[in-house]
């Protein structure tokens, strides 16, 4: 980070300038009004330290000239105890906090590393705020296939009824989308959208998520939480991966969706809302429902409306529909100018498989996008092979040896070929571990499971 450091002091100046150089910033002096201004003019700097008096020119008028000049820039000033009242007059005028003469080099350290990390969570906050916003805004269901025009059709015909959808397809396959469009193209689009992944939570958890709980309900809630049905009042909640919910979880649902109410955890207050439900799994409930896993009766109720998605690969005429659009998103995120698929990376991508689907497709051309140099996408980042990276040409999985049992060696087998899946998986998904469950198709918990089972 660069610091800098307003005094006219000499002595102050070269003694912070080395403090903040030995923990690893870079720091700039000023020994005057104008010399601090020209250095805020022509440097990028995140931190200022600035002494309340500045020869003849106050500090506090420094503080209001740097904010003109760039108002993200923070500003600690330093002040001897005869002039705190001019400190809480910069504090009044945006000073992050005032330091005392003579200065504590610990305590300063301290002050300044907390006010960083402020910045950096402050940006880091704004980061996510734009990739949601992102994310939220990506509803357009792009297709030319006839079996998806269908379902669009259906979708438009339920989307301003309160009726609850019933998602399902395999994992990648745009179910999320789906339900975004649903959304924000209905008469709710003004209210939120919020969706809530019920693999990637404990029971305990996703009912605190959902239903929200009052204070002292369990361990660890030092305070009252509103859940993401309040939260999604007069709009949408998304429920992804249904087949996950624990019975608890799926008892407390079919009430909402039954009667319109619920109580919090560790409540008795009735809580009315106004919300419309849209499920999604790439699991087989009606399975699950005779496995005694599944509420029958939720079900039922989920599945008012019955959307399913087909594969990638029988989209055939979507692939690089999907593709040039991905190609076009990534080519503005990473300023890569103009750039177009050769004719052998179409090729590649109209006979691929796609078994991650659209998820898989997506992420390919990212990294494509991202890691290319040329106009031209070739077919070095796009000719995938199905085919498990162990298998050989004799049918025997090296490394496995031939006097184990039959049963022995294929279990060697499935393993060899599970941990070589989920590696790939990982690299595909940049180690995304929250993207490479879901690209399997699996839980979080149980892909860091086969993480540390296989080393990985």
């Amino acid at each position: 980070m660069n610091i800098l450091i307003a005094d006219d002091e000499k002595g102050i100046r070269i003694g912070l300038s080395k403090l903040f150089q030995r923990e690893g910033h870079e720091s700039f002096t000023a020994e005057d009004y104008e010399s601090a201004l020209e250095c805020i003019r022509t440097t990028e700097i995140h931190i200022a330290l600035l002494d309340i008096r500045m020869g003849d020119r106050d500090g506090v008028e420094l503080l209001k000239s740097i904010q003109m000049i760039n108002s993200d820039v923070i500003c600690l000033m330093i002040t001897g105890y005869g002039s705190i009242s001019n400190a809480v007059e910069a504090m009044r005028e945006g000073a992050a906090d005032y330091l005392l003469k003579p200065l504590d080099n610990e305590y300063l350290l301290k002050a300044v590393n907390e006010r960083l990390e402020l910045k950096h969570l402050k940006n880091e906050n704004l980061l996510l705020k734009e990739e949601q916003q992102e994310k939220m805004l990506d509803f357009n269901f792009r297709t030319n296939n006839p079996k998806m025009k269908k379902i669009l059709t259906v979708a438009d015909k339920v989307k301003d009824t309160d009726t609850t959808v019933l998602i399902t397809g395999d994992s990648g396959t745009g179910k999320e989308v789906l339900s975004r469009y649903i959304h924000f193209t209905s008469n709710r689009h003004g209210a939120p959208f919020i969706g809530v992944n019920c693999a990637a939570l404990s029971e305990t958890l996703l009912l605190s998520e959902l239903f929200g709980h009052e204070k002292g309900a369990f361990t660890g809630a030092h305070e009252r939480k509103i859940g993401k049905f309040e939260l999604a009042d007069r709009g949408t909640l998304f429920l992804d991966e249904i087949g996950d919910m624990s019975p608890d979880a799926q008892a407390k649902l079919l009430r909402v969706l039954e009667e319109g109410t619920l109580e919090r955890v560790g409540g008795n207050r009735t809580v009315r809302v106004n919300i419309r439900v849209i499920a999604a799994t790439n699991q087989d409930l009606v399975s699950l429902i005779q496995k005694k896993e599944f509420r029958e009766d939720l079900y039922y109720r989920l599945n008012v409306i019955s959307l399913v998605l087909p594969s990638l690969k029988d989209r055939p005429e979507d692939i690089l529909l999907l593709a040039e659009y991905f190609k076009a998103l990534y080519g503005k995120k990473y300023r890569k100018g103009q750039l177009n698929f050769s004719p052998a990376a179409c090729e590649s991508m109209k006979v691929y498989g796609w078994p991650g689907n659209i998820r898989e497709l997506k992420n390919l051309i990212n990294q494509t996008v991202l890691l290319t140099e040329e106009a031209t996408l070739e077919t070095a980042g796009l000719n995938r092979r199905e085919e498990p990276l162990t298998s050989s040409e004799e049918g025997l999985t090296p490394g496995i040896s031939e006097s184990l049992s039959l049963q022995d060696r294929m279990d060697g087998v499935i393993e060899k070929y599970e941990k070589n899946i989920i590696r790939e998986t990982l690299i595909r998904n940049r180690f995304n571990k929250t993207a490479a469950a879901e690209e399997l198709g699996v839980t979080r918990k149980t892909l860091f499971n086969k993480i540390s089972k296989y080393s990985l």
